[in-house]
């Protein structure tokens, strides 16, 4: 038995996915009522389902105590820059979802209706943000999660001590240590989902899935190309695609392979090296990055949101989209660093749109399917970012002392 456990664990997790998701498909077609397969889907959107809000509070709370040693006024550009960029990609991705509209069949219909007036919004919003903070984890209230976590990391980021932090530190990697074992149920899981979808809808289902991978990937690709571009250019008046395709060439590429932000720091700092920065600057910007610079996370959070929601009938009004963006983008800077992380954050942006969390961890399923191509084309979006606004910010006080840049002619 331990020799099977480290055969499996020592194999790809995308390998393991797939061959769960090809036996799911085949039992789904053959054995339509083996009806005891669906045990495993239940048993993994369960355990996701206990450990997501614990996630979300943790990682929230430990960024935002630590997040302030070493941080001064000339890192102020590079995290405007992040959250800028994150915010955007959240609204590109709203935009994008009202073009092409996706629905996914799911098994259960929601409990309510999204609110529709301004002052009922923010009713909602005010009232789940002061929710206790043991119901808000009890009763998986993502928004009073993310409120109480964010105060009290405010807090300890100035009252606590350094072995203080240095505990929370330890918690949120132990907690993500936990996720990191649920996620090695994921063939299991996927096999049982993908059995109950195939022997109910038939094969027809990874028609809607791959519509659903083709706006994500789409609205990826628009955020990295030209979004992102856009964004250097402006602050630094020049062409930003030799340093885009830089990153992306050197920085992106490996972040494809490991899908993580965090594994990918060490080839950052390198290229950060190369690009002429200051080690000082970049030493402390990288690794907040890779915390706060989700691009891919935002898209992938708010498609996968607004797709459970129109899979409804949920009418999701411009003023909801909006604060969609905002849960999207504060929701993605406290994505986990194991892959699939963002996904886990889905049920966040989903309670404010008025789905219910059965629907909601339902379409963190569908993001573990369609993940072999979503999360590695996220990491990569998500590092590859990192490095392009760590220099954009520097390069920006190069230009005002006269200095070149090294992608200035000559």
């Amino acid at each position: 038995m331990k020799k099977f456990f480290g055969f499996y664990t020592k194999t790809p997790l995308i390998l393991r996915i797939l061959v769960g998701l090809v036996i799911g498909i085949c039992l789904g077609l053959w054995v339509p009522q083996a009806g005891f397969v669906t045990v495993f889907g239940d048993v993994f959107v369960g355990a996701l389902k206990a450990i997501a809000p614990v996630l979300v509070f943790v990682l929230v709370v430990a960024s935002l105590a630590s997040a302030g040693q070493g941080i001064g006024k000339r890192f102020r550009t590079v995290i405007i820059f992040y959250m800028l960029s994150t915010f955007l990609a959240a609204v590109v991705a709203v935009i994008m979802s009202y073009i092409f509209k996706v629905t996914i069949p799911l098994s259960e219909m929601a409990d309510k209706t999204a609110p529709t007036g301004l002052g009922e919004v923010f009713r909602n919003l005010l009232s789940n943000m002061v929710m206790n903070p043991v119901s808000a984890l009890i009763n998986a209230n993502y928004v009073g999660i993310l409120f109480w976590s964010v105060i009290l990391g405010l807090t300890l980021r100035s009252a606590a001590s350094d072995t203080t932090k240095g505990v929370l530190t330890d918690i949120s990697n132990a907690v993500s240590k936990a996720v990191a074992w649920v996620i090695q149920l994921a063939p299991f899981g996927i096999m049982g989902l993908v059995y109950s979808s195939v022997s109910e809808y038939g094969i027809e289902i990874f028609t809607d899935y791959g519509k659903l991978l083709a706006v994500l990937v789409g609205c990826m690709l628009l955020v990295a190309f030209i979004v992102d571009p856009l964004i250097v250019a402006i602050a630094l008046k020049r062409n930003p695609y030799p340093l885009v395709f830089r990153c992306f060439r050197e920085s992106g590429i490996t972040a494809f392979f490991t899908r993580s932000s965090a594994a990918n720091i060490p080839v950052n700092m390198s290229l950060c090296e190369k690009l002429g920065l200051d080690r000082e600057h970049y030493s402390v910007s990288i690794p907040l990055g890779a915390t706060i610079n989700m691009d891919g996370a935002a898209i992938t959070i708010t498609v996968m949101a607004l797709a459970a929601a129109f899979s409804q009938g949920i009418n999701v009004n411009i003023i909801i989209a909006i604060l969609l963006s905002f849960v999207a983008t504060l929701g993605a800077c406290g994505a986990s660093g194991v892959a699939g992380g963002s996904l886990l954050l889905i049920p966040m942006a989903c309670s404010l749109l008025g789905v219910g969390q059965d629907v909601a961890m339902q379409m963190v399923a569908v993001g573990f399917v369609i993940g072999v191509v979503q999360d590695s084309l996220e990491t990569a979006i998500n590092s590859s970012g990192d490095v392009i606004f760590c220099a954009t910010a520097e390069y920006r006080e190069w230009i005002k002392q006269g200095k070149k840049l090294p992608f200035d002619k000559k």
